[in-house]
């Protein structure tokens, strides 16, 4: 029973971590029609932007995430602007090679600044404290990603699904030009869609340091468990994007925990059977 609570605990704050970070590439795969292999690029950098307030500066770690989160977003506004609205006319493989890219720029940014050493993100003590929950006894950090993933699913479907910003993303998604000519301003809601999720990419970054520690190479050793994501919740659907972190975070925790040997070949077989089945995405139709 113990082990079995410790892979659901585990595994649902795992999932809650890959959640953050991919749910904005699910939307710019999804809705804004783009392969941006770049998108853990953004993770990275708000973690080792935390890395150097927490660490060199002595910020304490909620003002460190808030800035970090925000200096991704001042950097990711001009690289919208400037080289993503070029890459949303290339051909898939153009934007596959454009994104690449741009990860190994970040990855040689930060190898120059900082080293290819882990980049620990000093959190309070008290995230490292036990909680005592009656059944089992947790970190405070594992209780904090929980409850920050339900936080973040729950304000990105309303926003989505409930608010014009949403209409109108979606509505530029569906017909650009046709939205332009309603008024839509179509740039500007591609830069806000793109800005918010580099800061939700640097937010998962931060908070899961723990789980996913932040390293030079972080874009690469982590993209294909974010595509994964992406590909079994369906490309653009929040949900779907929540469902399938969730299900592959406690699918990977029970092949460590349970089949340390084998657990990888595991993992990537389920996965193989479930796209097989479900090509489009758990939620979304087949067609």
């Amino acid at each position: 029973m113990t082990v079995a609570l410790s892979i659901v605990v585990d595994g649902i704050a795992y999932g809650m971590i890959l959640f953050m970070i991919s749910i904005g590439l699910s939307v710019t795969m999804g809705l804004m029609r783009i392969v941006n292999l770049a998108h853990g690029g953004f993770a990275l950098l708000g973690g080792a932007c935390a890395h150097v307030l927490t660490n060199s500066y002595g910020i304490p770690f909620i003002p460190a995430l808030l800035v970090s989160v925000m200096a991704v977003v001042v950097l990711a506004l001009p690289l919208e602007r400037l080289v993503y609205r070029h890459i949303y006319r290339f051909s898939e493989l153009e934007q596959v090679l454009a994104t690449i890219g741009i990860v190994f720029i970040m990855i040689a940014s930060v190898n120059l600044f900082l080293g290819s050493t882990l980049l620990p993100i000093r959190m309070p003590p008290v995230v490292s404290s036990p909680v005592d929950l009656g059944f089992k006894v947790l970190p405070l950090h594992r209780i904090i990603v929980i409850l920050a993933g339900l936080a973040v699913v729950t304000a990105l479907y309303l926003l989505v699904e409930r608010t014009r910003f949403g209409i109108y993303l979606r509505a530029s998604v569906d017909n650009q030009a046709t939205a332009a000519s309603l008024g839509i301003d179509t740039p500007k809601v591609y830069l806000a869609a793109f800005a918010l999720g580099a800061a939700l990419a640097a937010f998962g970054g931060i908070l899961g340091a723990e789980l996913l520690p932040i390293e030079a190479y972080y874009p690469l050793r982590y993209m294909v468990l974010f595509l994964i994501v992406v590909a079994v919740g369906g490309m653009g659907s929040i949900i779907g994007s929540f469902v399938a972190a969730l299900s592959l975070g406690i699918l990977d925790t029970a092949g460590r925990y349970l089949l340390p040997d084998i657990g990888t070949i595991f993992f990537f077989l389920a996965i193989t059977a479930v796209l097989a089945l479900r090509p489009n995405g758990l939620l979304v139709k087949s067609s």
